[in-house]
């Protein structure tokens, strides 16, 4: 019986791209069957819902999802570009896809940062003899994926309840002659149970994987509260691991670390907003946002998705300059996690030789300013890159 997922093209080049790792997907001899969702800018601006209902029956029914990108605007532009129809009716837009992670608690999600040899915007180092040391990456980030400051707990001139029971805070006294529209407040929310889903996911990876343990990258010198209970979690946890450890260390100081000596670190666990800062500092490492893919996984429905964004002024370039390679990956992802593992490693595999070759690169990958005018310079096409790939499937 063929597996059906929902595909969600989403806005910019999430159109472009979902399209291409669609092909690789056939091209490995995976069958299913693809249905649309509407998700993403129109939809806000059309309905008045980025995230529709319909959409969200879709997810609750098949259960995997593979998603291109959105684009997101702040509140004011977000509202300014409402249909006139919709006006005054007290819409406000949320992101979909945290929207989709809330409502699905979609609570881990996984982002793999792994170095293929040959790529030319791979981290380097000189040594004091000038030659050129390139070490291997090969990170997983374990992010929070529905707390933390993205839960959307958050006022500009909070309400006077909430005012008056943040001022029973000691902390509180410094703002309190703030006046209420000068205030803006993000709460940042951890629950226990979410802490220890998070590390023990990280722990099962790192033990399946061989590894020695898992690093924290949290602050719980300043955010005692939040970061301190995460850090608390997994310490408890290890009890269950043997042998395996517990590493922390603060969220500024790991950024100093990974750019420093990335190869030392496997498995990373992160709150929601320092697990979005860590992943994206790796992923510059291994070749940027073009490289990076991720998983969003709860108990019943999982999300696959790269991290870049939408892009919007490379989607209607003809032919397409942009590289579908954390696409594609994040389509392997989605492999492994309905059991298609070997179908997934022939992905990641054919990657690699092509990454290799070297002989089919895209504008990011030959450190070109996007732009029609980089097919001049070598650039392959969007489609050009799938095609190498799948070449080297078969």
């Amino acid at each position: 019986m063929k597996r059906t997922i929902v595909a969600l093209p989403g806005d910019g080049i999430g159109k472009v791209v979902l399209p291409e790792s669609l092909r690789v997907l056939k091209a490995v001899g995976f069958e299913a069957e693809y249905v649309n969702g509407d998700i993403g800018w129109d939809f806000w601006c059309s309905e008045g819902n980025a995230l529709p209902q319909r959409t969200i029956d879709l997810l609750a029914k098949h259960q995997i999802g593979l998603f291109g990108a959105i684009t997101s605007k702040p509140k004011d532009k977000a509202a300014a570009e409402l249909s006139p129809a919709l006006q005054g009716q007290g819409h406000q837009y949320y992101s979909p896809i945290v929207t989709m992670r809330q409502h699905f608690d979609l609570d881990i999600c996984m982002r793999p940062c792994i170095s293929f040899p040959g790529n030319p915007l791979n981290f380097v180092r000189r040594r004091p003899n000038s030659q050129i040391d390139e070490p291997k990456i090969n990170a997983m980030i374990f992010r929070q994926n529905t707390e933390c400051l993205y839960a959307g707990v958050e006022w500009t001139n909070p309400p006077k309840n909430v005012r008056d029971t943040l001022e029973t805070h000691p902390k509180m006294k410094a703002f309190q002659h703030v006046p209420g529209e000068d205030l803006a407040i993000s709460c940042r929310i951890f629950t226990r149970n979410a802490c220890r889903r998070i590390v023990k996911a990280a722990f099962d990876y790192a033990k399946a994987g061989g590894f020695k343990g898992i690093n924290i990258a949290e602050k719980p010198n300043v955010v005692r509260e939040t970061s301190g209970m995460m850090l608390a979690e997994a310490k408890a946890i290890a009890k269950d691991y043997p042998g395996m450890g517990v590493w922390d260390a603060n969220i500024d100081a790991m950024m100093m670390w990974l750019t420093k000596n990335p190869e030392d670190y496997n498995v990373i666990v992160a709150g929601n907003m320092f697990g979005d800062i860590v992943s994206d500092g790796f992923a510059g490492l291994v070749g940027g946002l073009g490289f990076a893919c991720s998983a969003n996984i709860g108990r019943e429905v999982a999300v696959f998705e790269p991290t870049h964004g939408s892009a919007p002024k490379y989607e209607k370039l003809s032919p397409s300059i942009v590289n579908p390679i954390a696409m594609i990956m994040s389509a392997a992802m989605m492999l492994d996690h309905i059991g298609e593992k070997p179908r997934a490693d022939r992905i990641r595999t054919a990657i690699a030789a092509v990454v290799a070759e070297g002989k089919t690169r895209t504008y990011d990958m030959l450190r070109l300013t996007g732009g029609p005018e980089v097919f001049k310079h070598g650039a392959a096409t969007t489609q050009q890159m799938t095609d190498a790939i799948i070449a080297k499937l078969r």
